[in-house]
């Protein structure tokens, strides 16, 4: 039934601030209507999963967690130290990868993925 992962939509109270913060930080093209298209390549997954409410994986008080899979994760670390965004977790190695968190304008955390 499922074609694909269709967008992920959130309000802020902070608008041009979070839009400038992840067309910065991300390098995501944000268009006029606020918003960019990510057309996935070949080898990168979407992820749909779900947690407990005291699971402590990422904050309870944040419902949704955002990650992206990147490329190369040193380069894309190597990028958010010349901008000065700094990391919120360090880098962390499992039989899933190697992840980062940082933290975007809203105190939201986002989770870099390299698989």
């Amino acid at each position: 039934m499922i074609k694909g992962f269709g967008g992920i939509f959130w309000r802020t109270g902070n608008l041009e601030a979070v839009k400038k913060w992840y067309s910065e930080a991300l390098k995501l093209e944000i268009d006029s209507w606020n918003g960019t298209v990510i057309r996935p390549g070949s080898g990168n997954e979407t992820i749909l999963s779900f947690f407990t409410e005291d699971d402590p994986y990422f904050p309870a008080e944040q419902q949704v967690m955002l990650n992206f899979q990147v490329h190369d994760l040193d380069e894309v670390i190597k990028h958010l130290e010349q901008i000065g965004v700094p990391l919120a977790k360090n880098k962390e190695s499992s039989e899933f990868g190697q992840f980062v968190w940082i933290t975007d304008p809203d105190g939201r955390l986002v989770e870099l993925w390299e698989k």
